[in-house]
């Protein structure tokens, strides 16, 4: 199955124009043939092109089903962007692939990357959701600094962790701290580590420190880590 993503789909009935493109000029599709759409918000339409047009493919809806989440409970992913932003561009493909409900971009004290144009990371979210054969499109959040986040109520009332190297500060094992089944905040710093002062004042906000075992991860490791031990610690009997 090959799926599209229009978000505004119903009201529209068009692919917009890069999916318009792909449908018609790479895959060949023409009038009469059948396609899925997503929407992002949880929706699949089983729909028939009427117009095969490269920039405006016009498409009637057939069917619509609803596409529940392979999990039930959210996972927010806080991580300062890398240096080398073609890394932060592979962990988003592959945490949408695996599974996650938001995606906040940090900036922190030893950030080397203070600035990221978000609008390619959506384009290789959306393809990693349509890849995948997943409904639900996460949120990306703009860059926002460590402060106004930690401070924010951004994950109150669920479980918060931050993913700290250093050992000059406690830290439990993330698979012995997180408990399954609840909604999980995961924060992940720059490739400077969090400064003791951010560490002190997360910690004073409710973060817990965590570590992901002995050896010391990039941020992108750290992160797509975090995520994927909280689905197969939820997977285990």
């Amino acid at each position: 199955m090959i799926q599209f993503y229009a978000p505004d789909i119903k009201e529209t009935l068009q692919l917009p124009e890069s999916d318009s493109a792909h449908c018609c000029r790479v895959l060949r599709m023409k009038e009469g043939d059948e396609i899925f759409v997503v929407d992002g918000k949880g929706k699949r339409y089983r729909c028939v092109i009427v117009e095969a047009h490269p920039r405006h493919t016009a498409i009637e809806i057939v069917a619509e089903e609803e596409l529940p989440s392979h999990w039930d409970y959210k996972i927010t992913l806080a991580v300062a962007p890398t240096k080398n932003l073609d890394r932060m561009e592979w962990l988003l493909e592959k945490i949408v692939e695996i599974g996650v409900d938001r995606v906040v971009l940090l900036k922190c004290e030893h950030s080397e990357r203070k600035v990221v144009k978000t609008e390619r990371l959506e384009k290789i979210m959306v393809s990693a959701m349509k890849q995948s054969l997943k409904g639900f499109l996460p949120v990306l959040s703009e860059v926002i600094p460590f402060k106004d986040f930690v401070k924010s109520e951004e994950g109150a009332g669920c479980q918060r962790v931050l993913g700290y190297c250093s050992d000059t500060y406690p830290r439990r094992e993330f698979a012995s701290t997180y408990v399954r089944g609840e909604d999980v905040v995961i924060m992940i710093g720059p490739e400077g580590d969090f400064s003791p002062e951010e560490v002190e004042m997360a910690v004073e906000a409710g973060f817990i420190p965590v570590t992901f075992g002995e050896s010391r991860l990039r941020t992108e490791t750290a992160a797509l880590f975090g995520v994927t031990a909280t689905h197969v610690l939820n997977q285990l009997k």
